[in-house]
């Protein structure tokens, strides 16, 4: 309203100067030159009001300007935070959104169709938490600029959140070909060393691939949930690389998504139990230990195997509430057995990155009135490249309380002779796809060989998995003195099974309820 009036103001003030200086101009020139009378003084101040009047006008209407200026430049600013990442500068999720959605309607009139590319970077929470989100944003700027180079002509470049991105690019019609040749060089460039101060990180991208001409209805929508499911799916087939939609993956995806909703809801069931399976002294035949083995039997899919469960279990985050259940009811059942019988129990990735294991476990054994001596954890591995200082640290706390380590699996990584002098494991256990196959491969039967020599000259007792034949058990006695496992001597067994044929053999600690039933009670006695 001021603006106004200033407006009305300063035209006035014009309209005013014309009339008035049409009369008081001449005399004005005239008297300064000595020729006429004074102008009329009334009409000068009106002039000069009106000189005022315009130079408020015209300065209002530069302020005027600058204030619609500076208002375009922040609503200009406003767009792009609304629109653009503020951490690599690229698209956001929204703004893709939207310009996916133009580029489709847009690439109908040229013949041409579209292809959305997830790229998710692999391990990014690993990265993260090992060395500060400072550094996570640096590798996501780095993964961001390294796209951006090899972005075609028209294509999009969004950062959705997180360590995901995506791209959008048309392709000609019946010729999807330059797109995959873009997500297989999206993979090569961004699998090289980021430079961070005096770090070089290892960073790998997995991308996942949607095409508009797929689908009836294509939209952005629809073209990142199917990018999604496919990038999962290069995910699930070994990280960095790429991988096409196809609809059978989301069948897989809802099945994965039920699967999820199934476990997490069967650990406070309490439908996950432990299953044991026994260890003998190859020479005499006596019982050692037994290992316990995760067993499910879903109310909704029936069995589900550990290889399926447990990397889920993982994934989602609740492999330590499922792992604790099961070691809780494992040690309850083992305090039946004979003192002599040792529990093995494994250990995941996941957990040994928890600083607070030792501690867990240690209360557990507090709990279940366990001694510590009698429990053996087994640490695989591939567990040793993740972070050896602090599997060396758990080892020591695991020793301390007097539970015996060993390395499981061994053969199938890449631990390496130093690693094993450096680290104070108590038993290795050779992976049973070496002792599986021995009877018919003499590079299998060599193999082991060797691990029981290098366990000899290292001291450290051996533990053969996957004995499956009298053959097998025939030449691990032949290498020597060493514990085994494996079907030859039984499948793994319930709690109840196994304390029953323990108390056949006379090997529990306590006698079995039928025999307690038929003693006398304690008044009788007295």
């Amino acid at each position: 309203d001021r603006d106004l009036m200033a407006l009305a103001i300063g035209v006035a003030a014009i309209i005013m100067f014309i009339g008035t200086g049409a009369n008081v101009m001449p005399d004005v020139v005239q008297a300064l030159q000595g020729l006429g009378l004074p102008p009329d003084r009334l009409l000068s101040n009106a002039l000069l009001l009106n000189i005022a009047l315009i130079i408020f006008g015209l300065r209002r209407y530069r302020d005027l300007q600058e204030e619609v200026q500076e208002r375009r430049r922040a609503e200009e600013r406003a767009r792009e935070l609304a629109e653009t990442d503020p951490l690599t500068g690229c698209l956001n999720r929204r703004a893709i959104a939207s310009a996916t959605d133009a580029l489709i309607a847009g690439s109908v009139e040229r013949g041409e169709h579209v292809g959305f590319l997830m790229i998710d970077v692999d391990n990014f929470k690993r990265i993260n938490d090992a060395n500060g989100h400072s550094v996570g944003d640096n590798v996501l700027q780095a993964c961001a600029a390294r796209i951006a180079d090899l972005l075609p002509p028209r294509g999009l470049l969004a950062r959705l959140g997180g360590d995901e991105f995506a791209c959008v690019v048309p392709f000609s019609a019946g010729m999807p070909e330059p797109v995959e040749d873009f997500a297989r060089r999206i993979t090569m460039h961004v699998a090289r060393p980021v430079p961070i101060g005096h770090l070089e990180l290892e960073v790998t991208v997995s991308v996942g691939i949607a095409r508009s001409d797929a689908h009836a209805e294509a939209n952005a929508q629809a073209l990142l949930h199917m990018a999604d499911i496919a990038m999962y799916q290069a995910k699930k087939t070994g990280k960095n690389n790429h991988c096409w939609f196809d609809p059978a993956m989301e069948k897989d995806l809802r099945e994965r998504h039920e699967l999820e909703t199934a476990l997490r809801a069967a650990i406070p069931a309490g439908e996950f139990v432990p299953f044991y399976q026994q260890q003998i002294d190859i020479e005499t035949g006596r019982i050692t230990g037994f290992e316990m083995l995760a067993r499910w039997t879903s109310a909704r899919f029936g069995h589900i195997g550990p290889e399926q469960f447990i990397a889920v279990a993982e994934e989602i985050g609740v492999i330590d509430d499922l792992s604790e259940g099961l070691i809780r009811q494992a040690l309850r059942d083992a305090r039946d057995w004979d003192p002599s019988i040792t529990l093995a129990i494994n250990v995941s990735p996941v957990q040994l990155r928890d600083p607070w294991f030792a501690q867990k476990l240690i209360k557990l054994l507090v709990e279940a009135n366990f001694p510590a001596n009698r429990l053996e954890v087994e640490i695989t591995e591939t567990c040793l490249h993740e972070n050896i200082q602090q599997v060396r640290t758990l080892i020591a706390s695991l020793k301390n309380q007097g539970m015996t380590v060993s390395l499981d699996d061994f053969g199938s990584g890449y631990s390496s002779l130093a690693q094993l002098q450096s680290l104070p494991f108590d038993r290795l256990k050779i992976d049973r796809s070496f002792v599986s196959p021995m009877s018919g491969c003499t590079d299998s039967a060599t193999i082991v060989r060797v691990i029981s020599s290098l366990g000899e000259g290292l001291g450290l007792p051996i533990t053969a998995e996957g004995v499956e034949s009298a053959e097998i058990a025939r030449q691990l006695r032949d290498l020597g003195n060493m514990h085994a496992q494996g079907y030859l001597y039984g499948r793994p067994e319930s709690g109840s099974e196994t304390l029953a044929r323990l108390e056949d053999m006379g090997l529990a600690a306590r006698p079995r309820p039928a025999e307690r039933d038929q003693r006398p009670p304690l008044s009788d006695v007295a």
